[in-house]
């Protein structure tokens, strides 16, 4: 009988192979063939499940933003449920977005990658913008969540909060790729959570 192939299942393990060659390589690298010799298939296959090099690459950015998007959702879960300590699981959320381990750094690493590209690349413009939205989003939503309880300094300014808190997370995510040793990621938390300190109302 013939191998039967979970077609999505496979398109995600091209996925996977596309980020190898990526952090390894670049975007520019990522071409059909050497995605299909870093999955071990032939480049029939790949071209199976993606009639297009852009195709395959879009796919891909999309399979790692939604990664990520999943798995900070069960760290919001963790805030919104109203249990445990809120300061704490507001910081373990925020966190979700640095390279503060093998997985996040690699995710950090492709993504750096394809936000590069996506500057001069429409096809990939649309899909950064909604993972840029999303990061803005997280932080607005974190804020907002903690001045309606009273736990923020009064008189800010909210949505420019919102966009500093924004700016240092792909700042410290910018850092931790390119410059690991200069912010590894103790320090990269300290900082996060000194900034998030710093907007506490004192008691």
């Amino acid at each position: 009988m013939p191998k039967i192939v979970d077609p999505e299942a496979r398109r995600l393990e091209i996925a996977d192979a596309v980020f190898r060659v990526i952090r390894r390589d670049g975007v520019d690298q990522a071409s059909l063939r050497a995605v299909a010799t870093k999955a071990g298939l032939v480049i029939g296959s790949v071209r199976h499940y993606f009639a297009t090099h852009d195709e395959m690459i879009v796919f891909a950015m999309r399979v790692l933003a939604d990664r990520v998007t999943t798995r900070i959702a069960g760290r919001a879960a963790e805030i919104f449920a109203g249990t445990g300590d809120r300061f704490e699981a507001t910081v373990r959320l925020l966190a979700e977005f640095l390279p503060l381990d093998e997985t996040r750094a690699a995710e950090a690493e492709v993504w750096l990658a394809f936000t590069v590209a996506a500057r001069t690349r429409p096809d990939l413009a649309a899909e950064a913008g909604r993972v840029h939205e999303g990061t803005r989003a997280v932080a607005r939503r974190c804020l907002t969540e903690a001045d309606a309880l009273g736990s923020l300094r009064t008189g800010l300014d909210l949505p420019l909060e919102t966009e500093r808190l924004a700016a240092l997370i792909d700042g410290l995510s910018l850092g931790g790729v390119t410059q690991p040793d200069r912010l590894p990621p103790r320090l990269a938390t300290d900082v996060l959570r000194r900034h998030l300190e710093s907007l506490r109302r004192t008691r």
